[in-house]
């Protein structure tokens, strides 16, 4: 994994508060990821689940779809494996339970329209509570869901945030394997050598 360029200061962390970060997003991807929102460390530094201590990178690794386990500052090279990263909400908050169900619902109402341009196969929604009240189904469990977005199928994975005590590594690892089988991807060839 490469190494993380920088720390953000504690200041640099609260001006981040409600700043987005660039989704990660092209034509013809097997599967755009979708967090909450993103953290203050995340949209302090600019790239996708960049917490310390967040599991996304470690079970995306774990489940096949990278060959390494990429860095939180390469999240760009995710586009050669098909793959892609996006926010249910733009702006930053320290936590996810700080957004307004009607922030949440939203970013739902507008996640078709982010979406159409490029037309993914699936939308991976990473967390179950924001999902039941983002799309109104409060009883929606993980895994595929009856909702299609301008023709993109949705799946809802666990949060792999390290606040999330109920899912350990290895749970995660084989709920996100199950979407990298369901959307028909073997693993993906080698992606760049990290730098620096």
């Amino acid at each position: 994994m490469a190494e993380q360029p920088w720390r953000p200061t504690r200041a640099q962390l609260e001006e981040a508060r409600g700043r987005p970060v660039p989704a990660v997003i092209g034509p013809g991807l097997r599967v755009v990821f979708c967090g909450i929102n993103p953290s203050l460390y995340s949209a302090a530094v600019g790239h996708h689940f960049a917490r310390p201590g967040n599991r996304f990178w470690a079970a995306l690794h774990g489940a096949g779809f990278t060959e390494r386990q990429l860095s939180p500052f390469e999240d760009a090279q995710l586009l050669a494996g098909g793959l892609g990263c996006t926010n249910l909400v733009e702006g930053a908050t320290a936590r996810a339970d700080e957004l307004t169900p009607a922030e949440l619902r939203e970013g739902a109402a507008h996640m078709a329209e982010r979406l159409r341009p490029f037309r993914p196969a699936w939308l991976a929604v990473l967390g179950v509570g924001a999902y039941r009240v983002a799309f109104d189904r409060p009883h929606a469990e993980l895994g595929p869901q009856p909702d299609r977005l301008n023709g993109t199928a949705t799946w809802v994975l666990p949060n792999p945030s390290g606040l999330n005590a109920s899912y350990q590594l290895p749970a995660l690892v084989e709920r996100f394997a199950t979407l990298r089988e369901a959307a028909g991807r073997p693993r993906v060839p080698a992606l760049e050598k990290p730098t620096g």
